[in-house]
């Protein structure tokens, strides 16, 4: 919304980022729903995971998505690999 802000806005993303790298390390991709509280005890919360998102309601760099979907997958097929020869 035009002119408006978002509290924190760096706090909810190491939120984000931090719960990524601990629930879904290996999953490229997901979307995730916050929750702004109006309790000072719990100002950001995660609401829910999204693994199958979609892109219905925005709009985004087609090339730098699908970029990052390639390394994504280049690096799970290497995974892959190495763990079928281990």
């Amino acid at each position: 919304i035009t002119g408006k802000t978002v509290p924190d806005i760096q706090g909810m993303l190491k939120l984000v980022e931090d719960s990524h790298l601990k629930l879904c390390p290996d999953v490229p991709f997901v979307g995730w729903d916050v929750v702004l509280s109006a309790d000072p005890k719990l100002p950001v919360c995660l609401l829910e995971v999204n693994l199958s998102c979609n892109f219905f309601r925005g709009t985004f760099d087609k090339r730098v998505y699908l970029n990052f979907i390639d390394d994504a997958l280049v690096k799970l097929q290497e995974q892959r690999l190495a763990a079928d020869k281990a």
